[in-house]
């Protein structure tokens, strides 16, 4: 599979705009509530900036040779969003943009040859290739989370038409088939859904 430049790109404006409302944040506002359970700004900050250090170790491990797990020790994801989120607006601003530069980085050491290699994330096993879709996917809709202004209206149409594409193909396996069918031609209510992720 060739190198994924149009995903990448996108990938690249999807962090600038990130990094930009964050820039624009005050101390308060990243105290202040996201738009996911118990989770401030801080924490969705946190997570963005770990979530891009572990796409950035798989990378890092497909081009010597190794093969990783995204999140290599047990509740390390959990406790480094929990230990970031109680910093400063600018430090998490810094780490944010570090750690955003060090995945495109890592993504633009890869060679063409190196987009079908495997790596173990945390939902399962990932081409390289779709661990740039993954985290378009995690920028995108927690930017939404954020509750900055950013909205689902915003999302690139490469991003929807990526996730439209994705989730249908895995919908079948989220709702009894009859229910899902009847729902689909008009004929009941929605039906109950599995998680997406």
């Amino acid at each position: 599979m060739p190198r994924p430049s149009e995903t990448l790109l996108a990938c690249a404006a999807s962090h600038a705009r990130l990094v930009a409302d964050v820039a624009n944040m005050s101390e308060n506002n990243v105290r202040e509530p996201s738009r996911l359970p118990n989770w401030s700004r801080a924490h969705l900050i946190t997570h963005l900036a770990r979530n891009a250090d572990s796409f950035s170790w798989l990378v890092d491990g497909a081009r010597l040779g190794e093969r990783r797990q995204q999140y290599p020790e047990v509740g390390m994801r959990d406790r480094d969003i929990a230990a970031g989120s109680t910093r400063s607006k600018s430090e998490l601003y810094e780490d944010l943009a570090l750690a955003l530069e060090g995945l495109e980085v890592a993504w633009s050491k890869l060679g063409d040859d190196q987009w079908t290699i495997v790596q173990d994330g945390s939902s399962g096993e990932l081409e390289m290739s779709e661990i740039v879709f993954r985290r378009l996917r995690e920028v995108e809709i927690h930017h939404v989370d954020l509750d900055v202004g950013y909205s689902a209206s915003d999302w690139p149409a490469l991003y929807v038409e990526g996730e439209l594409r994705r989730q249908l193909e895995r919908l079948p396996g989220r709702a009894d088939h009859t229910s899902l069918v009847a729902w689909l031609v008009g004929r009941s209510d929605v039906p109950e859904f599995d998680p997406w992720w």
